[in-house]
């Protein structure tokens, strides 16, 4: 079964920018695009934003475009996802995943995901 790794959460005020990163295999990242979900206290888990798999197509849900930025260093198994402008909104355990369909359909299986806390 895959492992999937997301580091990088913390607690940081509004306005404050954050840099969450994902590691997985060397065949995920060889093989699929991927991308990156949240899930707020008491809510069910949504898109936020996906890469292709050579990192030229990126796709973003409203509520982060414009603010996050996500790329992919396949060389390092690793993704990323640039967080500035953080709302208290954006409170929420943050997941990678990878796709298997473009852009939000992710695989049943997750991480144990990163905290992000954003305070007013």
């Amino acid at each position: 079964q895959e492992q999937l790794v997301e580091s990088g959460g913390g607690l940081v005020q509004a306005g404050g920018s954050l840099r969450l990163s994902c590691t997985a295999s060397e065949r995920t990242f060889k093989l699929y695009n991927m991308g990156w979900f949240r899930q707020a206290p008491g809510k069910e888990r949504e898109f936020a934003a996906a890469i292709t798999q050579s990192g030229s197509s990126k796709y973003y849900s409203d509520s982060v475009k414009g603010r996050f930025t996500v790329s992919r260093d396949n060389g390092k198994n690793t993704m990323y996802l640039q967080m500035n402008s953080l709302k208290p909104e954006d409170t929420a355990v943050y997941y990678c995943n990878a796709l298997r369909g473009w852009p939000r359909d992710a695989f049943d299986a997750w991480g144990q995901g990163t905290l992000v806390t954003v305070s007013s």
